[in-house]
């Protein structure tokens, strides 16, 4: 009686041609069965660091006051390397090199290196358009 059932269960029991197809079929089967159809929840999309600092000119000119616009440094009484970076205009026009420098190489400040929030605030508000707000 054991022979004859592990006959009917194993697959050398059938024919060739149909072993053949058994076999594709079970791996049709277990490709197909395991799918999700929602994507986006297995593979989230990041969240947008933006999104929860707010990175306002505010913000940068506080960042900008206390690590950059010194009396030492770039505000009106020194501005090394010629820039003043205390008003909107004049962070604007110098955005490229703070991004150089600050964002980008880490040597600005030289004396007192920013944060990651601070540099995640300045990377946001580039990142939007660098607002005036």
């Amino acid at each position: 009686m054991k022979t004859n059932i592990r006959k009917v269960l194993s697959l050398s029991a059938l024919p060739v041609k149909n072993r053949h197809s058994s076999i594709l079929a079970l791996f049709i089967l277990l490709g197909t069965s395991c799918t999700y159809d929602k994507e986006e929840l297995l593979n989230p999309p990041p969240k947008n660091a933006c999104d929860t600092l707010n990175a306002t000119f505010a913000k940068v000119q506080s960042i900008m006051t206390t690590k950059c616009s010194t009396s030492r440094c770039h505000g009106v009484a020194a501005a090394k390397g010629g820039a003043v970076l205390e008003t909107y205009d004049q962070i604007k026009a110098k955005a490229d090199r703070i991004k150089q420098r600050a964002l980008i190489e880490k040597t600005m400040p030289p004396s007192s290196p920013l944060s990651s929030n601070e540099i995640a605030v300045l990377q946001c508000w580039f990142d939007s358009g660098m607002p005036n707000n």
